[in-house]
């Protein structure tokens, strides 16, 4: 399952449903683009585990202030509503799965 575009309107909906991957990400940033097949790559790996969803920050600035997001890209794991981990910048696959580990056995 690909990732799925997150807005204000459904955002608070959306990380109350099990554990949800968030990349908070621009099209200008360059380690945004990077991350972004890494992060389509896990939500696929991991379709029926979780749920991955994107944040465009020029988009949606106020989930970007609301989360404290000063950096991009940055990752928020959230397990039923509440943040239980985070990367900022780009980690590759092996620092997500690692940010994974902490609520997927």
């Amino acid at each position: 399952m690909a990732a799925i575009n997150f807005t204000s309107k459904d955002f608070d909906q959306n990380i109350k449903s099990g554990v949800v991957l968030v990349d908070f990400w621009a099209t200008w940033c360059g380690p945004c683009r990077a991350a972004a097949p890494v992060i389509e790559e896990i939500a696929n790996e991991y379709a029926g585990k979780l749920v991955v969803g994107k944040v465009d920050v020029d988009a949606e600035g106020s989930l970007s202030q609301k989360y404290g997001v000063m950096s991009i890209p940055t990752i928020i794991l959230f397990k039923d509503g509440i943040e239980v981990g985070r990367q900022v910048g780009f980690a590759g696959k092996g620092g997500y799965l690692e940010l994974l580990k902490k609520v997927l056995a």
